[in-house]
């Protein structure tokens, strides 16, 4: 186990990670893209402009995990550890990331790009999207009980199909509620 270590403009896809386990550490400018982080535990790390695009996460613990401005195109986080899952992500990109069927209540995304990202089968209640782009995003059988879309943009979300009581909306954005009935708003 590595703990409280500090690792700058490392690029893993050439130099292997060490250790199982990292404790408490900060990765920064750090790439990880293509990665295969099978079975690696992250406890209380934090990652600031690193590229994880196209990492493998399958069994993967994230546990109390901070992404700041990182790339995390096509990331699929379904696979990751459910056990003790625990992440927020700030001015991230998360193009087409896969959060499909996770358990991610009172999650935070702030000021992230997540287009066409899978939430299909997720529990986001009590989730944060503060100033996200949620363009193509899927919204599926999802549960987004309490959830706050007040300064996000760019959703679709069939109320029919999702679990959206007490969830917080704002005008205009609010009309990506009514996109199935294909109707104009004047």
């Amino acid at each position: 186990m590595i703990a409280d270590k500090v690792f700058e403009n490392k690029d893993f896809s050439k130099d292997t990670l060490s250790a199982k386990e990292y404790d408490n550490c900060t990765f920064t400018a750090c790439s990880f893209s293509s990665v295969d982080l099978s079975e690696v535990s992250f406890l209380e790390c934090t990652f600031d402009d690193c590229d994880f695009s196209m990492a493998n996460l399958h069994t993967t613990a994230l546990k109390e995990v901070a992404f700041k401005n990182c790339k995390l195109l096509g990331v699929d986080f379904s696979g990751c550890n459910p056990f003790l899952l625990a992440m927020i992500f700030e001015g991230c990109q998360l193009n087409l990331a896969s959060f499909y069927q996770l358990n991610l209540k009172g999650i935070n995304f702030k000021n992230c790009n997540l287009a066409e990202a899978d939430f299909t089968e997720t529990n986001l209640t009590g989730a944060s999207f503060d100033g996200c782009d949620l363009n193509g995003a899927t919204f599926e059988n999802t549960v987004l009980e309490k959830a706050d879309f007040q300064t996000s943009q760019n959703y679709s979300i069939d109320p029919e199909i999702n679990r959206i009581r007490k969830a917080k909306f704002s005008i205009p954005e609010v009309v990506g509620l009514l996109d199935k009935y294909d109707i104009e708003i004047g």
